[in-house]
């Protein structure tokens, strides 16, 4: 008698035929800290995925900057779009590898919950505005919102996610301890964020070791729909053109292919078509490169991926090679630009200014944010004042400091305006 091929049960028994042995395999999660019920119709990853979706934070990404402010014009990556794009990339890449796609889209879709208002500029000030309390990361925020400051669940405080989807959020740039316990260079300087090794003492995540092979394509995913988009973004605005590009050899390989197929194609074509090939180069090399350093290591286990001494998803030389280049190139000529410094520099102000008041005068903020704060510590009522801030929209903070200052700066700006006075702040 033939077996019933529908329903649930056959979903899930169709996932196991695609899913490679290395892969993390979500019958075998190690589960939440708060234990839940099986769902009968949805893996603990799905339900991860579906849970960040709707949180408060997820929806907040729609008006959170990019790179350019909110204003500046609808075709423009937002947070929202740009985790949109990454979560695309990584199910392309988990397929292609038979990694569990549901784990890597979770953590594309969580991986910038974290960020905070105005951008990378944002995180800068309210990291300068805490020095003296732990700082501020958006990888650390992230954790936080995940698990204790979305408040929706009647049983517990944030999402209460399964343990591979934390440690994928936390770990996806890597560990965060060497073997012998001391954090790795990039942590060295400033030491690992508190909200991170609070957590981790509740439920360990094994920071010394790496994150399992979907938390690799995730991060990788990201890089890639970074590139891709903020060439493209940078182009559209006018912060430089095609022929700059020939700066970097890789983008300028792409852009003689394009005219050798398509000599007389109009410039907005001629951009996407760009932009697509920066992402079809990357992905293939991704999926190739992986390919033969699995192979070389033949895992078993998703376990033999986290024990490996080196990330096993991840860029041929070459390929990391033009990425780094690429990265270089926008550095200087996007995210530094004199127009886009101008309007950080204002953002910066209201961030600060927000800070400042808040801290000072806790009652400022809404009573939700405020109660209990009376006669805190000082650390205490900073970290508060960073998660509230944090949690804002670039709409919401410009709204918040017009109505606690007597002049608030002015963030509107267009960058392919070259009449506009861009000068460094």
């Amino acid at each position: 008698m033939q077996a019933d091929e529908t329903g649930p049960g056959a979903a899930r028994r169709r996932g196991e035929r695609w899913r490679a042995p290395y892969a993390t395999d979500p019958a075998a999660t190690r589960g939440r800290l708060i234990p839940e019920a099986i769902s009968p119709t949805r893996s603990d990853f799905q339900r991860d995925r579906d849970r960040i979706i709707h949180s408060s934070a997820f929806r907040r990404l729609k008006h959170k900057t990019q790179v350019f402010v909110h204003h500046e014009g609808d075709h423009y990556r937002t947070r929202l779009t740009h985790t949109l794009e990454v979560s695309q990339i990584a199910r392309a890449l988990a397929r292609a590898l038979g990694l569990d796609e549901d784990l890597a889209e979770a953590l594309a879709l969580s991986h910038d919950l974290g960020h905070t208002c105005f951008g990378h500029t944002g995180e800068d000030t309210l990291d300068a505005c805490m020095a003296d309390h732990g700082g501020f990361d958006h990888n650390a925020q992230a954790l936080r919102i995940v698990t204790r400051l979305e408040r929706r669940y009647a049983g517990f405080d944030g999402l209460n996610l399964a343990w591979e989807t934390l440690e994928g959020l936390v770990k996806h740039n890597g560990p965060l301890l060497e073997p012998d316990g001391h954090p790795t260079r990039r942590w060295a300087g400033r030491g690992i964020p508190a909200a991170i090794l609070e957590y981790n003492a509740l439920n360990d995540l094994e920071l010394a070791r790496f994150a399992g092979p979907e938390a690799q394509a995730a991060a990788l995913a990201d890089d890639i729909a970074y590139d891709s988009h903020d060439l493209d973004d940078g182009l559209r605005a006018g912060l430089f053109d095609l022929a700059d590009l020939a700066a970097v050899p890789f983008l300028r390989s792409l852009l003689d292919e394009i005219e050798r197929l398509y000599p007389d194609l109009e410039p907005s074509r001629k951009i996407h078509e760009l932009a697509r090939r920066v992402i079809t180069r990357f992905v293939e090399d991704v999926i190739a490169e992986s390919t033969r350093r699995l192979a070389a290591l033949n895992p078993r286990s998703v376990a033999d991926i986290r024990a490996a001494r080196e990330p096993v998803i991840a860029f041929s030389a070459a390929i990391a090679e033009a990425d780094a280049a690429i990265k270089t190139f926008l550095f200087a000529r996007m995210y530094r630009h004199p127009g886009v410094l101008a309007v950080r520099a204002k953002a910066n102000t209201i961030v600060s200014d927000l800070f400042a008041r808040f801290t000072a005068e806790p009652a400022a903020m809404p009573e939700e944010w405020s109660s209990g704060l009376d006669g805190a510590e000082p650390g205490r009522v900073a970290r508060r004042v960073a998660d509230y801030i944090a949690g804002m929209t670039d709409t919401y903070a410009a709204l918040a400091h017009r109505r606690l200052f007597a002049t608030t700066p002015d963030l509107h700006w267009s960058p392919g305006d070259r009449s506009l006075p861009l000068t460094d702040p």
